[in-house]
Parts: structure tokens; sequence; C-alpha cells
């Protein structure tokens, strides 16, 4: 893993828990931010030894505040259109890399995520809240757009309309009612509570685990029959089932008895 300026990855258990590091600007992402969560989000792609992402922010106030508006304004000053949508394009590429990287990934939000803070939370598989965490979608305030193919996939269409629309600020306890945070827990238990549902991930089948995602990814918004199918053909010719020898190994050396 490549050492980098904002971004710190550590591993446990098979976890790697990637903290955004900007505390003196609430962890605002940055285009060297938003390079380095991508490029790590794609090295642990490829490391069999992590079987869960992990995603938080440096100290107690923000997961992140979201983009850089200060190097926003510069690069607006600084560089032609072309080059604007370039960076555009990068930083709308490394959430599409976190969304759809084969790895599971949870957000342990401890603080505020707003704007495009919000839309990365919103890419990751599953987010874990405290009593601090908050999420505003910020977009459509600023005359912008974003979250359309992110947040609707969390919490559904009706919702995902309301909260882009409105732009308005969603605490913790109605995230979590409407799904966009699996969990609420004290803050002090945050991070036991994360690392709890990440280590039970990372401990079953990498390739069960990696082929259920994927699964869902692809098939995502398709009709029944296609589902089927696919999971059909992918447990047939991509990663066959384990025999029940492999699969239940301390159930067949009790001989089915109870525990």
């Amino acid at each position: 893993m490549n050492d980098y300026e904002h971004l710190m990855v550590e591993q446990e258990d098979g976890v790697a828990i990637l903290t955004l590091n900007r505390p003196e600007v609430l962890n605002a992402i940055n285009n060297k931010l938003a390079s380095e969560i991508g490029d790590a989000v794609n090295q642990i792609a490829d490391d069999g030894e992590i079987g869960c992402i992990v995603i938080t922010g440096a100290g107690e106030r923000a997961f992140s505040a979201g983009g850089d508006i200060h190097e926003q304004r510069e690069n607006d000053n600084k560089y032609n259109q072309q080059q604007l949508d370039e960076m555009a394009d990068m930083r709308s590429r490394y959430q599409y890399d976190v969304f759809t990287s084969p790895k599971p990934t949870i957000g342990m939000m401890n603080g505020l995520a707003f704007g495009g803070a919000a839309v990365l939370a919103s890419a990751l598989d599953m987010r874990v809240g405290c009593e601090r965490t908050a999420f505003r979608f910020l977009a459509a305030a600023y005359g912008r757009i974003n979250s359309t193919w992110t947040l609707s996939n969390q919490v559904g269409w009706p919702i995902a309309k309301e909260l882009l629309f409105t732009a308005r600020k969603v605490e913790a306890d109605e995230a979590f009612r409407i799904g966009l945070l699996n969990h609420v827990v004290p803050a002090q238990q945050l991070r036991t509570k994360t690392m709890e549902l990440a280590k039970q991930i990372a401990a079953n089948n990498s390739e069960a685990v990696v082929g259920i995602k994927k699964l869902l990814l692809e098939y995502m918004g398709q009709d029944s029959k296609q589902q089927w199918n696919g999971e059909k053909h992918y447990t047939k010719n991509v990663a066959r089932g384990a025999k029940a020898e492999d699969a239940f190994p301390e159930f067949i050396a009790r001989r089915g008895r109870a525990v």
C-alpha cells in the first residue's frame, strides 16, 4: 500500500481502515485526497488478506465536511474548463470506484458528512453512526447535481428525492429510520460496533462475499427472472458453491448433534 498524504491506512484482522486525515479542515476532500481514496480502494480490491473496508474521518467532529471549496475556488481561477471537467471526472470516478469495490465497504460515521462527503457515504455498502452523525446532500442548494445514482439505492426513490430536492440536514435518528444508517450507537462504541460488523464480514468466505456483492450490483434494477438467472449462472460457471464436506465440517464432525 502506498504512503498517502491525506489518508491513513490500517489493517486489523482482515479489515482495512481508511481514515480521511485532514482534521484541520474537517477532513474536506480535495483532489489529492479523492485520488488517494480511489487508489487505496483499488489496491485493496486485489489484496487477498483484506475482506472488508472501513472508511472514517479523523477527529470527533466530522467524517468529512465535503468537497474542499477553497481548492475548488482556486482551481476555477487557475484552470480552463476542459481541465476543470477532467478534475470533476476524477472526483466522480473515485466515488464510483468505492461504490463498485468488490470488497464490502462500511462507513464509520464519526461526525457530519455534508456535500461531497454525503455522496461518498451513500456510495458505501453500509454505515454505522453515533449521536454526532449527520448528513446533508447539498448539491441543489448550490446549483449542482450529484448522488442521483447512489442515494436512491440506499433509501429508495421517495426519500432520496426529498433529501436531494431539499438539501436539508438529516440527523442520526432519522438517518437510521430511513435506512441511511444500519446502526446507531453511542460515540464511544462506534469503532467497536463498526469493527465487529467488518470482522464478521472479513471472516466469511471471501469468494462468496465478493460474489454476492457482484451480483447485487450487476443485476440492480433488473427483474426477478434476470436476477435469478444471473445467480444461477454465477454459481455454476464463476464460483461454484462449496460441497457439504467443505461447507459444514463442524456439523458433520458432531454428526448432526445440536451444539
